[in-house]
C-alpha cells in the first residue's frame, strides 16, 4: 500500500493557502487600480491553485517509476516547447521575456516544465550510466552539453533567473552523484567566466549589479525595487503592521504580488511572518530529502533529491533577493 507524508502534505497545502492569503493582501490595490476589480488576481490564483490541487492528487497515484521509461518523451515535448515559446505569434512576451503561452491573463512557462523534465532526465541518465560517471568526457561531458543547449534556449527568452536554478540543480544532482570534486572546480570557473559574459552582454544586467552594490547611486532607476523592498521590510518589526496594512503596495513597491511578495509579508507580519515562512519551507525541504534519502532505487533518490534541491534553491535565490543579499536576477 502507498505511504503518504502527511506532515508534507499538510505543510504543501499551509503554505499554498497562505500564499493565496498574501496574493490577496498584496495585489488588491493595484487589481482594484488596473482592472477596477480588487479580487482579479485572487480569483486567477485560487483557479490555478485548485488545478494544481488536481494534478497533485492524480500525480500522486502515479508510480515514479513509470517516468523512467518515459524521461526522454517528456523532454523531448519540453525541448520543443522551449524551442516554440521564442517563435513571434506563438510565444508572448511578458515583462520584457518572450516566455510564455497563453491569451490574456491566462499563460504557462515551458521553462517552469523544463525544470522539471531535466530533473527527471538526468536522473535516468545518471542511474543507467553510473559506471562511466567518473570519465568526464564520456560520462559527464554529453549530459553538460544537454545542460547548456537548455540555458540557451532560455536565456534567449531571456529568463537568466529560471536558467541558474535549472544549471545548479543539475549541477548539484551531478555533484551527489559521485562525479570528482575537481571536475566542479574547473566548472565553477568556466561558470564565473560565462555569466561575466552575460552581464556584459545586456547592459540591464549590469545595471542590477551596480544598484545591488549601491541602490542609491540610482534611487529611482535601477535601485528603485531594492530599495522599495528594504522600506517594507524595515518598519515590520516583531508582529508587523497587521494583514492588509502594507504602505509599499501602495505603488511605491512594483510586482508586489509576485517576485517581492516576502516583502509583503515581512512588512504586514514582521519577524513572525518571517519565521512562519521559513518554518513552512524549511519542513517541506526536509521531508523531501528524507523521502530521497528513503527511496530504495537510484532513480527514486535522484529524483526526489532534484526536485526538493531545485525548490529549495529558487525559494532561497527569492529570498536573497528580496533582503537585498544578491543582485536582481530577472
Amino acid at each position: 500500500m502507498k505511504k503518504v507524508d502527511y506532515i508534507l502534505l499538510i505543510f504543501v497545502v499551509l503554505i499554498s493557502l497562505f500564499g493565496l492569503l498574501m496574493i490577496y493582501s498584496s495585489s488588491y490595490v493595484w487589481s482594484e487600480y488596473k482592472f477596477n476589480d480588487p479580487y482579479r488576481f485572487l480569483k486567477l490564483q485560487s483557479i490555478f491553485l485548485t488545478i494544481s490541487y488536481i494534478v497533485m492528487i492524480i500525480v500522486s497515484n502515479i508510480d515514479y517509476r513509470k517516468y523512467l521509461n518515459k524521461a526522454n518523451i517528456i523532454f523531448g515535448v519540453c525541448f520543443i516547447l522551449l524551442i516554440l515559446v521564442l517563435i513571434p505569434g506563438i510565444g508572448t512576451v511578458r515583462n520584457g521575456s518572450r516566455s510564455w503561452f497563453g491569451i490574456g491573463s491566462f499563460g504557462i512557462q515551458p521553462s517552469e516544465f523544463t525544470k522539471l523534465a531535466m530533473i527527471i532526465f538526468v536522473s535516468k541518465y545518471l542511474t543507467n550510466n553510473e559506471r562511466i560517471l567518473k570519465n568526464i568526457k564520456s560520462g559527464v561531458l554529453p549530459i553538460l552539453g544537454i545542460l547548456m543547449l537548455i540555458f540557451l534556449l532560455i536565456m534567449l527568452q531571456p529568463d537568466f533567473g529560471t536558467g541558474v536554478v535549472i544549471v545548479m540543480t543539475i549541477v548539484v544532482l551531478l555533484f551527489v552523484s559521485g562525479v570528482k570534486m575537481n571536475f566542479f572546480i574547473k566548472l565553477a570557473s568556466v561558470g564565473i567566466v560565462g555569466i561575466t559574459i552575460l552581464i556584459m552582454m545586456a547592459p540591464y544586467r549590469l545595471k542590477r549589479i551596480l544598484s545591488f552594490l549601491n541602490p542609491w547611486e540610482d534611487p529611482l532607476g535601477s535601485g528603485f525595487q531594492i530599495i522599495q523592498s528594504m522600506y517594507a521590510i524595515g518598519p515590520g518589526g516583531l508582529l508587523g503592521l497587521g494583514l492588509g496594512n502594507s504602505i509599499q503596495k501602495h505603488f511605491y513597491l512594483p510586482e508586489p504580488q509576485t517576485d517581492f511578495i516576502f516583502s509583503i509579508i515581512s512588512e504586514e507580519f514582521g519577524f513572525m511572518g518571517v519565521l512562519l515562512v521559513t518554518v513552512l519551507f524549511l519542513t517541506i525541504i526536509y521531508r523531501g530529502f528524507k523521502i530521497s534519502m528513503k527511496c530504495e532505487d537510484k532513480f527514486g533518490k535522484y529524483l526526489a533529491f532534484g526536485i526538493t534541491f531545485g525548490l529549495a534553491f529558487q525559494a532561497l535565490l527569492n529570498l536573497m533577493v528580496v533582503v537585498g543579499l544578491i543582485p536582481v536576477t530577472g
